[in-house]
Parts: C-alpha cells; structure tokens; sequence
C-alpha cells in the first residue's frame, strides 16, 4: 500500500519514469519515513499500470541505456490514491518498539553489553537526527508545507528516541536496570 501510495503521489506532481520516482523518493528521504521496498517498486508500477491507475505516456529509447517508460496518473489512480492516503490518516497503530521487550528483561544481562549496544545506537540515532534535520534544511523551498510537516515530524521522532537512548545509557552506565522504587532521571 506504501509504495502504490508514494508512486500515485510523486505521479501527481508529474509524469516519471520509475528510476526517477525512486530517486526522488531518496532526495526525500521517504524511503526512511514508511516500510518501502525499493525492490517492490517496479512490481508496484506493473500493478497500476496493469489495473489502469497509471498510464505509459512515453518510452525514451537510449542505445547505452535501458528504455525508459514515462508514466502518468489515470483519473482511477487518482481515486486510489486518495482512498489509500485518507486511509493511513485513520490508522492508528500502536508503536512496539524493537526494545521494548527487550527492557522488559534487561536487567538479567550483563549491563556493559547492553551499553556497548546502546553507545552505537546513540550514534546512529544521533545521525539519523542530523539527517532528518538536513533534510527539511534542504526542501523548505522545494516541497510542500505538508511534506515539511513530515521531515520536521521524523526530526522530532529522532530527536525524541536520542533523549530516550541517551537516558537509558545512563541508567545502564549506572547499573540501576533492576531498580524498584526510584523515578527517572527526566531533567532534560
């Protein structure tokens, strides 16, 4: 559903050809925002094209290249695209995060190994962060309020796990994972 959703939507903005909606899909980090398989991509074009959501408007033929097929949204890939997007607006998933479980019984672990875990955590977290900020620095005069709403949004996901990580690695550094009794340390 991704996937389909993100191609109708980039389809909108204008007609393109699949290499190209993948790497506009990367130039906007969405592929760091939901679940898509790059791999799916052009199984997901061949499906709306096959049921009329997408048109062929052009082939570009190169002798050193692979043909490129240039796409155009139909009126029924607009009509899906917009049943799909107003159904992720309704969907309210309750997160799991990987962790979760796993703090449920961390403090029958050796703590250092955890926090050796923790540490590289931080830094990926800690890039992902700088990332999704760079990111929206980047598209603020090239995309959409709305798009911005969503770069911004993954920079306040990221920062938010950061904060969380880093407090975690404390209490991890300080051997209190099987502390009862004794509220976090929430000072910022």
């Amino acid at each position: 559903m991704s996937m389909k959703l993100a191609i109708l939507g980039l389809l909108l903005e204008r007609d393109m050809h699949p290499y190209e909606m993948m790497l506009v899909m990367k130039d906007r980090a969405i592929d760091q925002i939901t679940k898509l398989q790059m791999g799916s991509l052009y199984y997901a074009v061949d499906q709306l094209a096959k049921n009329g959501q997408i048109t062929q408007v052009e082939i570009i033929r190169s002798s050193d290249r692979p043909d490129k097929t240039i796409y155009r949204i139909t009126d029924s890939g607009k009509a899906l695209f917009e049943q799909l997007l107003l159904q992720l607006f309704k969907q309210n998933d309750t997160l799991y995060h990987p962790m979760y479980l796993a703090l449920a019984f961390s403090r029958h672990v050796d703590p250092d190994k955890i926090a050796k875990l923790l540490e590289e955590r931080i830094r990926e977290t800690e890039h992902q962060v700088n990332l999704a900020y760079q990111v929206y620095e980047e598209h603020v005069s090239t995309v959409p309020r709305a798009a911005l709403h969503l770069m911004y949004g993954k920079y306040e996901h990221s920062l938010t796990e950061l904060k969380w990580l880093k407090r975690l690695y404390a209490d991890v550094r300080a051997h209190k994972l099987g502390d009862i009794g004794k509220p976090l340390d929430l000072k910022e």
